[in-house]
């Protein structure tokens, strides 16, 4: 049966859940998500013989949301997990990300090769870490306008965010992030929600009670910390320097859905293309034909066959 619990890590607490017995396996949420949202990966991982932590990651539901901008580094996310790693008397694991929790997975497995032997991401390839800040460069090519560059400004996303808790939530998980309503990209004078209907009807894979739960969660907690990710994206730029041009060597697996446009832009495009550049132990890159961004969500079976696959090879 799944518990949870909360746990003080790396000077924050982590609301966790947890299930089943055998090698750790690690699940890291994106944003604006929550452990929650590997609710059937948590069972079908257990039920192959793992034991399964997910936290709530920092900044999101019911773990601490410090309030300075810098406390949501890469650095402080990869410290919160190879802590976890300590506080669950564990001495290695494997370590799954999905959206903004696969750079976390990507950077722990490069950072801690010692701590963690094989590393998962969904939707989100390894960087190529470029040749000068992501903010910059953005503005060096024209672009001014990327949602990234929109939730820069603290309090902007959050007021439009929390205007309406239910009708982000529904917006954004019942149409990802190609729904012909919003763009990656802010149109003059608009938000990054485009026009949504309170009323409009949620995909199979999603039920009011499941969009409820995030509801609620939202609602108490807000979208500051999950925000504060994105304020640190130069800054993660600066203090990975060291590792420029660093492979991840351990046992990899990618996996995305094929009308996710976060893999289908040109830079992404590139990453996913060359990514056995940076992972020279790539075990399998699965995109999967019919899913959007939320493909653990959307694509269970799929999903979890591909990690239960890639787990019983590698631990």
């Amino acid at each position: 049966m799944e518990s949870t619990r909360t746990v003080a890590v790396n000077g924050i607490e982590l609301f966790l859940r947890e299930r089943g017995e055998g090698p750790l396996v690690l699940l890291c949420h994106g944003w604006p998500e929550l452990s929650y949202s590997w609710r059937h990966q948590i069972v079908a991982l257990a039920d192959a013989g793992y034991r399964v932590v997910a936290p709530d990651m920092r900044g999101f539901g019911r773990s601490s949301a410090p309030q300075p901008i810098e406390a949501y580094s890469i650095f402080d996310m990869v410290g919160d997990m190879v802590a976890l790693v300590a506080e669950l008397k564990e001495t290695s694991a494997a370590i799954i990300g999905h959206d903004w929790g696969a750079p976390v997975a990507w950077h722990a497995a490069l950072f801690r090769p010692d701590l963690f032997s094989a590393v998962a991401g969904l939707s989100v390839p390894p960087a190529f870490r470029g040749r000068g800040r992501p903010m910059e460069t953005l503005r060096q090519n024209g672009i001014t306008n990327f949602y990234w560059q929109y939730f820069q400004t603290p309090g902007v996303a959050e007021a439009e965010l929390e205007r309406d808790v239910a009708l982000t939530m529904r917006g954004i998980l019942a149409g990802g992030f190609s729904d012909p309503a919003r763009s990656l990209f802010i149109r003059e004078g608009g938000g990054f929600l485009g026009k949504i209907a309170p009323d409009r009807p949620l995909p199979g894979w999603l039920s009011e009670s499941e969009l409820t739960y995030f509801i609620e969660a939202y609602r108490e907690s807000g979208f500051r910390g999950g925000l504060n990710w994105y304020r640190n994206i130069d800054r993660n730029w600066e203090m990975t320097a060291p590792w420029h041009g660093a492979q991840i060597r351990q046992p990899s697996l990618f996996i995305a859905g094929a009308k996710d446009p976060v893999i289908s832009d040109a830079m992404s495009g590139k990453q996913v293309a060359g990514m056995e550049r940076v992972l020279p132990n790539l075990k399998q890159k699965l995109i999967i034909d019919g899913a959007g961004h939320w493909i653990q969500q959307e694509k269970p079976a799929e999903v979890n066959a591909a990690l239960v696959d890639f787990l019983k090879q590698v631990m």
